[in-house]
């Protein structure tokens, strides 16, 4: 007999002894020894609700707890199968029941205050740690301003997340080096002259590891430096507490409350013994706090750098009001700032700030960005890339024809607000996107901010009691509406990219070239020849700045020929266009 003829009789007769040792049809019951009742004091799911799965329960085992407790309903194969409850099942329910029971009572007990379903009177700005960064978890809930941590050399004057990070941050900047080629070169040709000896420099930017390479240049460069950081959600703590172990004070860490922030900026500008005479700005919060709490400060600061629309703007309001009592150099608007960080940046750093929050795919989905300036041009060609299909609104005229000849429809926010998947502020205004656009969007809208400031989506009109807020992941809220419609809000409104990934180092090495350039230019700047006005960056220096990251590429540069340059009226050297020339 064969093999297979023998095994295919053992399969049958097993078939028929089974039919033969079924019970009879009919409602199934559960043995009391492996009922399950919600007053037994045993039960360990009597606390959360029997549709939330315990933390560590395999699938399998819950599965079947969740089958135990169902009554059989109608005939024939509702329920469990007949003869599926047998004494060997009953042994591996309660051996789980018990391993359930402990891993729940092992949760911590402030788990509470992570619920994903969150009332709107709860604080929106709870810290939800990025997947990138080295937080331990088991001192989230403990706010760095109530932790006393030194560092190595003894040193308490920083407040971060952790210090013990220091070392992920450490590798994370020298990473960041390697992709910063001009302010390595910058380091190397300036360190022995010691252009900013004696600058005491305060600074408040996103601290990331391309920041801390350039605060590290400012150091070997003679700079004294303090810093906290200008956006709340966008500080890697792990690059902070490098910082803090290295010896700057820095006073920063991710998921910051409006007072934390504040408090930061104010320990980093009011500390005994220490007096800024450089500011670094991005976005004109730190400048705005020394004009308001300590404006006998400007009596010895010698300029300030800004790099932001809405800080270049501030300068400007200051300036016209006759309220700048320093020079103010406008980085935001240097060719090198403008075309390449505000467009190179925001073309790559868009797509992966929507990917991390949403797994979305973008192809087919109607994207409307508001404002055409070189931020949302580079986000309108990187989505047109992935197969968006893309609308455009714009006040400017010529912003608006640039669109239109690069293949995007213009419009009106209200003529698409119902049908489009996706909203993407980049104007640097306010109240771009208002409660009664978001009333109107469809269910799943997804809804974020490009530009620096968080004032473009009207946020605050959805903290209202009839609103839901739900946490689904750092960073991103589920905004319900008693109709039971949700739109998806990346980063409460704050800039997404910085706030939810990370963005091109080699970009930003060109703007903090740009800023050092800047802060050395107004710190040695003979007295007179800056008054108290808002100015550009020169051309020539401009120029530098792009000649420093050339070499990267391996490119090589044309020269003017003698003749050449008396034709053109043109230094051999550059500057090789005019102030007024638009790149």
């Amino acid at each position: 007999m064969s093999v297979q003829v023998a095994t295919a009789k053992m399969a049958d007769m097993e078939l028929k002894d089974s039919v033969r040792d079924r019970p009879p049809e009919g409602p199934t019951v559960v043995p009391a020894a492996t009922a399950v009742s919600p007053a037994e004091p045993d039960n360990c799911l009597a606390d959360p609700p029997v549709s939330q799965p315990v933390k560590g329960a395999p699938a399998s085992a819950m599965k079947r707890t969740d089958t135990a407790q169902r009554p059989r309903e109608g005939g024939e194969g509702a329920g469990y199968p007949e003869g599926a409850v047998s004494e060997a099942p009953r042994t591996v329910k309660k051996i789980q029941f018990a391993d359930q029971k402990r891993e729940f009572n092992k949760r911590p007990t402030k788990i509470g205050r992570r619920s994903l379903s969150r009332s709107i009177s709860q604080s929106s700005t709870d810290s939800y740690s990025s997947a990138a960064s080295y937080t331990d978890s088991s001192d989230d809930e403990t706010s760095p301003r109530d932790k006393q941590q030194k560092n190595s050399k003894g040193s308490g004057d920083f407040c971060v997340k952790n210090i013990k990070q220091a070392e992920f941050g450490r590798r994370e900047i020298e990473i960041a080096e390697q992709e910063m080629p001009a302010l390595m070169a910058l380091r190397k040709r300036a360190q022995g002259e010691k252009p900013l000896a004696g600058a005491k420099i305060v600074g408040c930017t996103h601290i990331t590891a391309q920041t801390a390479v350039l605060i590290e240049t400012l150091g070997a460069l003679g700079a004294q430096c303090r810093w906290a950081a200008c956006n709340i959600y966008s500080t890697l703590n792990e690059v902070a507490a490098a910082l803090a172990e290295s010896g700057v004070p820095v006073f920063s860490w991710k998921g910051e409350s409006e007072d934390d922030f504040w408090w930061c900026i104010d320990r980093c500008v009011n500390v005994e013994g220490w007096q800024p005479n450089m500011i670094l700005d991005d976005g004109g919060d730190l400048t705005h706090w020394i004009y308001k709490k300590y404006p006998n400060m400007f009596k010895k600061i010698k300029g300030i750098v800004e790099e932001s629309v809405t800080g270049v703007h501030r300068l400007y309001q200051l300036s016209k009001a006759g309220k700048l009592c320093v020079p103010a150099m406008n980085v935001n608007d240097s060719v090198t700032k403008q075309k390449f960080d505000n467009l190179y940046c925001c073309r790559e750093s868009i797509l992966d700030g929507l990917k991390r929050t949403t797994d979305m795919m973008f192809g087919g989905k109607q994207v409307v960005v508001c404002g055409y300036g070189e931020v949302g041009k580079g986000c309108c060609a990187a989505l047109k890339a992935m197969g968006s299909i893309v609308y455009v609104t714009e006040i400017d005229p010529i912003c608006a024809l640039q669109a239109c000849m690069d293949g995007f429809r213009l419009v009106k926010l209200n003529e698409v607000i119902r049908q489009v998947d996706i909203v993407i502020t980049c104007t640097g205004n306010k109240n771009v996107v208002t409660r009664e656009h978001l009333d109107r969007m469809k269910n799943g809208c997804i809804v974020c901010n490009m530009g620096h400031s968080n004032t473009e989506i009207d946020v605050a009109s959805l903290r209202t009691p009839e609103l839901t807020w739900e946490r689904v992941r750092s960073q991103v809220d589920h905004v319900i509406w008693p109709d039971g419609k949700r739109i998806v809000l990346l980063a409460e409104g704050r800039l997404l990219n910085l706030s939810c990934s990370t963005v091109p180092t080699f970009v930003l090495s060109i703007t903090a070239t740009t800023q050092a350039l800047a802060l050395i230019e107004l710190y040695n700047a003979p007295e007179g020849r800056y008054k108290q006005d808002v100015y550009l960056l020169p051309k020539k220096m401009d120029e530098y700045v792009a000649s420093l990251h050339l070499p990267t590429f391996d490119a090589h540069l044309t020269e003017l020929s003698d003749e050449q340059a008396k034709y053109l009226g043109l230094n051999k050297n550059g500057p090789f266009k005019p102030n007024y020339y638009r790149y």
